[in-house]
């Protein structure tokens, strides 16, 4: 059968573009290095046609498929297993932007449009895509949708789902549902393009977007504050609320040692602060430059209790260097070694006692352990990572102590009303916590999804849903 069906792929798609030999790493092992698979093969079409054929293929033929897009998933959803089993549909060739349409503020392109290409794209229109993750440089639009990606403007704009007007979906059997729609209201029945994203590649293979744009803001200012507890900063965020309202589109909280890490691996980018507990950096848009920096240091102003040291940046490449300690944590924890990591999201009055008490908790059970915080304060979602106590071995700690360090910090957040997945999904990494976590009534919904939209299971095995 495998010789078949690969002589058959590459009749649909060229000798060049299915890819057998060689080093297939940047296709097989996923961005933490923590996943390494070994694929049947990695098929690269151009066109939905092109996905369209395959996966009719590989319905025939009875093979899996994982749909993958820029690779930069932090939870293995996006790579084959060990089997030498699965196809790797790799959709990085098809990267049209196909049209741009200002009056409507909309934009339709194809799933592997880089999300960086996407914004400059626009932005020569003088309009704003305003999704903005790490990996803006290599993820790729329907990666971001497959995921429902959130990042650090999710506090004005919402995620990729509310970023999203309409669809182009390869269904299961092969089939192409065109709902490229630009419309703001289109009530025709159950919302297939909320079904799709989010499933990470289970239901469906996305190979097209409608995205919604908005006017490129006039105005922008950036600050960075210090804080001598969560609380003081929930206090800042309460105040940045009522002062800069929907204006405020960033407020990112970063721990002491998420920073030392930054300082650690990348000297080269100043911290203009003294070292604090917390530090808070802000960002708001508004009409008017002068009016709005002087609304922000009314803000920092407001906050000498909370905020003993603050900095408001005067240029874009203040700003730049400002952002680049927030986003130069995780290549920084990287570097360090592996480490546990929890995407989870809490009530924000939950917050405070929740970082006390575990960050007390874990230091119980193994002195010495550095819990590495931030992440999205604005919208509830911590990044709360544990980096193993200096001169263990990250491979040992992940070892010894992931399970233990799971339960715990997982129990908390459900104890709190939170959930174990914000925004970086399930994929292979979190399959047994979906399983145990999520309520049965919820399960079982999503597995008669499942059966009903990939009845022979063919889409991304093994990732989001445990097989019953």
């Amino acid at each position: 059968m495998g010789a078949t069906f690969l002589q058959a792929l590459r009749a649909c798609l060229g000798n060049s573009n299915v890819l057998v030999d060689g080093d297939l790493d940047a296709y097989q092992v996923d961005w933490r290095k923590r996943y390494r698979g070994r694929a049947l093969a990695v098929a690269r079409p151009s066109s939905t046609d092109e996905v369209a054929a395959v996966v009719g293929l590989c319905a025939r033929h009875g093979v899996p498929i994982v749909p993958q897009g820029g690779n930069t998933g932090l939870v293995g959803g996006g790579v084959p297993d060990a089997s030498g089993q699965q196809l790797v549909l790799s959709l990085s060739r098809m990267r049209n932007v196909r049209s741009i349409d200002p009056d409507n503020l909309t934009a339709t392109v194809e799933a592997g449009c880089v999300l960086q290409h996407v914004r400059d794209c626009v932005a020569s229109h003088g309009l704003l895509f305003p999704l903005s993750i790490g990996s803006l440089g290599s993820c790729t639009i329907g990666g971001n949708l497959a995921s429902n990606a959130g990042g650090t403007q999710v506090l004005r704009y919402g995620n990729a789902r509310e970023l999203c007007l309409g669809l182009e979906v390869v269904t299961a059997s092969g089939d192409v549902w065109d709902g490229l729609s630009g419309l703001r209201k289109d009530n025709t029945g159950y919302d297939l393009r909320d079904l799709f994203i989010g499933s990470e590649g289970t239901l469906g293979i996305i190979t097209a977007a409608t995205l919604k744009l908005h006017p490129q803001p006039r105005a922008t200012t950036t600050a960075l504050a210090a804080c001598n507890d969560v609380a003081g900063a929930l206090a800042l965020l309460k105040r940045a609320r009522a002062r800069l309202d929907a204006g405020l589109t960033g407020f990112e909280l970063m721990e002491r040692h998420a920073l030392a890490l930054v300082a650690r691996h990348f000297p080269e980018r100043a911290q203009p602060l003294p070292a604090a507990a917390w530090a808070v950096l802000l960002e708001a848009v508004g009409d008017d430059q002068a009016a709005l920096e002087t609304a922000m240091q009314e803000v920092l102003a407001t906050a000498d209790a909370d905020a003993p040291d603050a900095v408001l940046a005067t240029s874009i490449e203040q700003a730049r260097a400002l952002w680049q300690l927030r986003d130069g944590i995780p290549p920084a924890q990287a570097r360090e070694g592996l480490n546990i990591k929890h995407d989870i999201a809490l009530p924000l009055a939950a917050i405070p006692d929740f970082v006390r008490t575990m960050g007390d908790a874990l230091q119980v059970i193994l002195p010495g352990v550095r819990p590495v915080v931030f992440g999205h304060l604005g919208d509830g979602n911590l990044h709360y990572n544990i980096q193993a106590p200096e001169g263990m071995a990250p491979a040992d700690f992940l070892r010894d102590w992931e399970a233990e360090v799971n339960r715990r910090v997982l129990d908390a957040v459900a104890a709190r009303g939170g959930s174990f997945a914000a925004e970086h999904g399930i994929g292979a990494l979190k399959v047994g916590e979906l399983a145990s976590r999520k309520s049965p009534v919820a399960l079982g919904m999503m597995h008669a999804i499942k059966q009903a939209l990939d009845p022979h299971g063919l889409l991304n095995p093994g990732k989001l849903l445990a097989p019953r």
